[in-house]
């Protein structure tokens, strides 16, 4: 790495863990557990670090770390930050005022929905205001998906046109002003069907057993998945971005706090039998590699963290990758306005992608792109 992603991920590992006074796991405390402090060792380009920090949507989590950091920007370009940063609280602010509200609605006609992923996500930061915010995803039992969507029809401002994959999905995409709100009647990561039976019972259990827990948004209790199948339903996400779209630091930042926050409460044994049902296990490796080695993940927290080094190797690649292709691919050129030409450089992305990731993955990556060809081509025969 150059001087500036050096100084990035400093400035990235130091803000991700600014509340760790001590770490304990069983009654016992690590001295590895200070306050993390920010070192450089070249000159740094500030403007390259703030780039790299909004291409992985970081920018919030950068600020933090700055405060463990002797060495700042020059006084106006730290208060243009400052400044952006703030902006990003307000959006949060707002974004959790319509989450209240909207959770009220539903709930006034009996369609209790489960927050996922977002906002909830971000109570797990030390700052959840600072965490750069997206759409707002919403799961349902599938018995009452059919009757959100309809209500949701008639309330908000506009939706996307229905395709037969996302009839398919049970997924539905709405817009209420500034909001997106996406209805999810299954947490499906596409990737194979092996990983998908094994979300559906995950997302069964957490329906018909209400393992959920509650996030104190103002007067309401917004509901989220409990931690052990929340973990579940993050990770499968963080693999459907990687292998399809492009993965972002900021999703595995969420990973890594949602683990660390509930890492005295998860059931180790019954994560390790999912990840292995769902055949994902190397995948685990790897980026518990990357969250160790990169993000400064303590390894006491890491569940099925591996000390085998060719894990490591796997991770500067992943590594590579990430700062490649930015936060959900936003780094890639995509000719949105012609619809031909998106396809065809959204296909071209999905065939360079899984050759890169062909040396990491080498079975997983080909198989979950021809599952992926043979998805669409049933898609286009149904329509």
């Amino acid at each position: 790495m150059d001087y500036n992603q050096q100084a990035f991920f400093e400035l990235l590992r130091a803000g991700l863990w600014a509340d760790r006074d001590e770490f304990q796991v069983s009654g016992s405390s690590t001295s590895e557990a200070a306050k993390p402090s920010v070192k450089f060792y070249g000159s740094v380009d500030w403007e390259k670090v703030y780039q790299l920090a909004e291409e992985q949507s970081v920018i919030g989590l950068l600020l933090a770390g700055l405060e463990h950091s002797d060495v700042k920007p020059h006084q106006d370009f730290l208060l243009q930050w400052i400044g952006e940063v703030q902006i990003i609280e307000q959006q949060n602010l707002a974004m959790n005022k319509f989450v209240a509200q909207l959770i009220e609605k539903l709930r006034k006609n009996d369609i209790n929905a489960l927050l996922v992923k977002g906002q909830g996500i971000a109570q797990c930061y030390e700052r959840p205001l600072w965490r750069a915010s997206g759409d707002i995803d919403l799961l349902l039992d599938d018995k009452i998906y059919e009757k959100a969507k309809a209500y949701c029809d008639s309330i908000s401002d506009s939706f996307a046109s229905e395709t037969s994959k996302n009839i398919e999905r049970l997924h539905q995409e709405y817009q209420f002003g500034d909001w997106t709100v996406e209805l999810h009647g299954t947490m499906h990561a596409d990737l194979s069907r092996r990983m998908d039976r094994e979300i559906d019972q995950v997302q069964e259990e957490t329906f018909s057993k209400k393992h959920v827990r509650a996030w104190k948004n103002g007067n309401t209790d917004v509901h989220l998945p409990s931690p052990d199948n929340d973990v579940i339903f993050v990770f499968t996400h963080i693999l459907q971005h990687l292998f399809f779209e492009g993965i972002g630091l900021r999703q595995i930042c969420d990973w890594c706090r949602l683990l660390w926050t509930y890492r005295l409460e998860l059931n180790l044994q019954l994560l390790e039998s999912r990840i292995r049902a769902m055949g994902v296990l190397s995948e685990w490796w790897v980026l518990a590699a990357f969250a160790v080695r990169y993000l400064g993940m303590p390894v006491e927290a890491m569940p099925l963290y591996s000390e085998d080094a060719k894990w490591k190797r796997k991770a500067d690649i992943i590594c590579s990758f990430i700062m490649k292709v930015g936060n959900f691919g936003h780094n890639r050129e995509v000719e949105w306005s012609n619809p031909f030409k998106r396809r065809s450089m959204l296909i071209w992305h999905r065939i360079t992608d899984t050759a890169r990731l062909s040396f990491v993955f080498p079975v997983d990556a080909p198989k979950f792109l021809v599952n992926y060809a043979c998805d669409g081509m049933r898609n286009v025969l149904r329509n």
